[in-house]
């Protein structure tokens, strides 16, 4: 049976909207694509889209977003997170009667941290998710199989800050993913367990921003923390 997952997109967005409110300019975040159909056969995963239901949660985050900034969406390249970007995209101009750059594909939005994919399914399969995140963060997975995870919410939050500095005037980088590479920001940078503090949930992001020269990063759970 699948795992039933939480939507945040009103979490996300609150986070959001109170930047923007505090003056801040320059803002990059990385979410979690939207509901999804699962299987059981973990070699499908990849292939897996959005149900319908996943689809309004998109649109509708797409129009929530303000019109000033506009969004810059980049994406994963599994299909789901290229759906969402999509649907936000479809959601933010049919409500603001504009259009957009088109989403570009980003390989650090991917999975990136899994190096050998044949040694790491059976080892999920066995663990199940939740035993095989702790597993990977207190590094017991070997790391010729998975990055080191401390390294990957490095290189991430690197990407994210990098988002921010290729900013135009008047954007937002909105950045979809999957909950894998949001896991490792919560665990490493903003020091959120998942096993306390739950589960990923769809459309649940973290923000990252400048302020005064200086980058900082924060979730609905949590104070900003400075980089």
């Amino acid at each position: 049976m699948a795992k039933e997952y939480k939507l945040k997109a009103k979490q996300t967005m609150d986070t959001i909207n109170y930047l923007l409110d505090d003056g801040i300019k320059k803002i990059s975040l990385i979410i979690r694509h939207s509901a999804r159909f699962f299987t059981e056969e973990t070699r499908l995963e990849p292939f897996m889209g959005l149900t319908d239901e996943g689809k309004d949660f998109a649109f509708d985050f797409g129009a929530a977003i303000r019109p000033n900034p506009v969004p810059k969406l980049c994406s994963s390249f599994m299909g789901r997170c290229i759906e969402t970007a999509f649907l936000i995209d479809k959601g933010f101009t049919q409500k603001n009667n504009q259009t957009i750059d088109h989403n570009c594909l980003e390989r650090m939005l991917t999975p990136f941290y899994v190096k050998d994919i044949e040694k790491a399914l059976p080892l999920i399969e066995k663990q199940g998710n939740d035993l095989f995140l702790r597993n990977w963060f207190d590094n017991r997975i070997d790391d010729t199989i998975m990055e080191n995870p401390e390294k990957t919410a490095d290189l991430l939050s690197e990407f994210m800050v990098e988002q921010i500095k290729n900013l135009k005037k008047n954007q937002i980088a909105i950045c979809v993913s999957h909950d894998w590479n949001i896991f490792p920001l919560k665990e490493f940078k903003l020091g959120l367990k998942h096993e306390t503090a739950g589960d990923v949930g769809y459309l649940e992001g973290i923000v990252f921003f400048e302020k005064d020269n200086q980058y900082y990063m924060t979730h609905y759970q949590t104070d900003p923390i400075l980089l």
